[in-house]
């Protein structure tokens, strides 16, 4: 039975291999262009849009503007020495890579979009270098506030609530924000929405809030935007409130979805967030924002990557700024399409839409190569550093959970608590932003390693408990009789139970392994570099890239590759333990065989 077992473990195992290989072939394959279908290129005035014609006529007034300064200070002012940057010099910049053309990851693996290249030609005027870090919406303000970044760059809508936490520069877009429903729905606007209306939205946008307080409804909240128009095509929710841009980059031909209204953003304008008692950088980027604007980057940046009429009334920079030179967006949006006129895309099918978006063969040969090199060595550099850390500090939790003396009992069972008890992402956060500071002497500021202890102590909570249960379903009788036979209480643990406790939990120990391969992808949460992805986080930029979602399942074979082994490895270190080796004392060898013969 045990030979059937391993060989359809090998078989599934070999099989995974050969998917695997043939996916790194096809991806090292000539002649495929990466920049095809790539959401986080410049578009161009090609796709120049109007004003929404479908505005709320209700919110379509812009909100009072109480933040853009009167003027800046003059540019030759500023001494880039004296801003108190995280790296002297260097402007570190969070930001994310899932909302092209606004911010995203190219194919190139380069952070860009409109907000990051507006922000590097600032950076040029004040003189300094920039470095981009990605990280999560739902992190980046804390982050700011915390000195972790010095600037967060995410097409960030300026509101009260904001304010408490952060500073904004002035303003160098303004949004709008869409409602997009399946063809035929009977949502027509937002007047439409209601308590029994499946609402998505991205968790902690300006459309979260805008649902959430000014529209009093509950809103389904995902992690993503892609995520999101995902659920709504599939029928998992029946609207989505998205920033305008991002829902016209996300809906293609054919796509069973449509943006049936829009509205202005309530709570101003869009700008970079800076720490609040960091006046003098919000001073030198106001004043390089003007210099763009007047020297015309800014107009050629905007026509370039988000080409769109601005609302009466609005404009970038200081109130000082001179008005920018754009083309005529509305009268480009009304040419006729040039060349031949395009037919109309047909509807595509369930079955379809799950094709493409999951099984695109194109997306997996592009996803594996930056997989394999960046993605896979920092997935196993995390897992294993913290699966060694977690495990001796396991160990010793579990010892001490166990001991005689309740002052190492009872802070074992208080830590194990605890660290049991919280999701892993708030102690991920909670070393990372807490000790960050505190460290960043030791670690440059890059939270890279406070991740990986973030994991092991997450880790070492549950291998303690996995240890602990272990060596108390050892028999009272092993330890009794280790010390008939004169060994100390130390040494009979030592020796004979944990050894035997150990191997009774070498399943539910790999378990806890592969967990932590699965929890590495949490890390981005603190902001990491294109070189430190793992992973999920080189998958979700593809994704972002290009809307679908292939990456991510590229990224899940790669995880598949990694815990498929290890399960059918402790699976036969355990049969092996528990059995022995095969007995052979039933058969004879050639020398027994030949005595039998001649006896007989």
């Amino acid at each position: 039975m045990s030979t059937v077992t391993a060989s359809r473990s090998g078989a599934v195992t070999g099989v995974l291999t050969a998917v695997l290989l043939a996916l790194l072939l096809a991806g090292c394959s000539p002649g495929h262009d990466e920049s095809a279908g790539d959401l986080c290129a410049p578009p161009g005035l090609d796709s120049a849009t109007a004003l929404p014609g479908n505005l709320d006529s209700a919110a379509a007034a812009a909100a009072e503007d109480k933040y853009t300064t009167p003027g800046t200070l003059p540019l030759s002012t500023i001494d880039p020495a004296k801003l108190g940057l995280v790296t002297p010099g260097t402007l570190t910049v969070g930001t994310l890579s899932d909302a092209p053309p606004s911010i995203c990851v190219n194919s190139q693996n380069v952070f860009t979009g409109f907000d990051n290249e507006l922000l590097r030609a600032v950076a040029t005027k004040i003189g300094l270098q920039v470095e981009f870090v990605g990280t999560d919406f739902a992190g980046l303000l804390a982050q700011v506030a915390g000195h972790r970044f010095d600037v967060g760059s995410s097409s960030i809508t300026t509101t009260d609530a904001r304010r408490e936490l952060v500073g904004f520069t002035n303003g160098y877009d303004f949004g709008y924000f869409a409602l997009v429903v399946p063809n035929g729905s009977v949502i027509k606007g937002f007047s439409d929405l209601d308590s029994s209306t499946r609402i998505g939205v991205v968790q902690g946008t300006v459309q979260d809030d805008y649902v959430v307080r000014t529209l009093g409804l509950d809103p389904v909240k995902f992690p993503d935007f892609n995520t999101a128009y995902a659920n709504l095509k599939t029928g998992q929710i029946d609207a989505w409130v998205a920033p305008s841009q991002q829902a016209q980059g996300a809906i293609t031909p054919g796509d069973p979805a449509s943006i049936v209204q829009n509205t202005f953003s309530l709570n101003n304008y869009v700008g970079w967030a800076v720490a609040k008692d960091h006046q003098p950088l919000i001073d030198a980027l106001n004043a390089g924002l003007d210099s763009v604007i007047a020297d015309g980057t800014w107009s050629q940046l905007y026509s370039d990557w988000v080409p769109r009429e601005l609302p009466a009334g609005w404009k970038p920079g200081s109130k000082a700024a001179p008005e920018p030179q754009l083309p005529d967006f509305a009268a480009i949006a009304a040419e006729p399409t040039k060349g031949t006129e395009v037919a109309a895309a047909q509807p595509k099918s369930t079955l379809q839409q799950l094709g493409e978006s999951f099984f695109d063969w194109e997306l997996y040969k592009r996803a594996f190569p930056d997989l394999l090199r960046t993605g896979l060595p920092n997935t196993l550099i995390l897992a294993v550093a913290s699966a060694v850390a977690g495990t001796a500090l396991g160990m010793l939790l579990a010892v001490a959970g166990i001991s005689r003396t309740r002052w190492l009992r009872w802070p074992a069972r208080v830590y194990t608590d605890i660290f049991r008890g919280l999701p892993a992402v708030v102690i991920i956060l909670l070393v990372g932003l807490g000790l960050g500071p505190v460290v960043k002497g030791l670690t440059g500021n890059n939270p890279y390693w406070l991740g990986a202890v973030a994991l092991s102590l997450l880790a070492a909570a549950y291998i303690g408990e996995i240890f602990r249960s272990g060596i108390q379903s050892v028999e009272p009788g092993q330890m009794e009789a280790a010390r008939a036979l004169g060994f100390s209480y130390r040494r009979s643990m030592t020796l004979v139970v944990i050894p035997q406790g150990v191997r009774r939990v070498l399943p539910a120990l790999m378990n806890q392994f592969i967990s932590l391969i699965k929890d590495s992808s949490l890390i981005y949460f603190l902001g990491l570099l294109v070189t430190q992805r793992e992973l999920f986080a080189v998958g979700r930029d593809l994704n972002a890239q290009t809307g679908n979602l292939s990456p991510l399942v590229a990224a899940g074979l790669f995880y598949l590759a990694l815990t498929i082994p290890l399960t059918h490895l402790v699976n036969f270190i355990d049969r092996r333990l528990r059995t022995g080796r095969a007995d052979t004392s039933g058969t004879l060898d050639e020398l027994d065989q030949a005595i039998v013969v001649e006896r007989g």
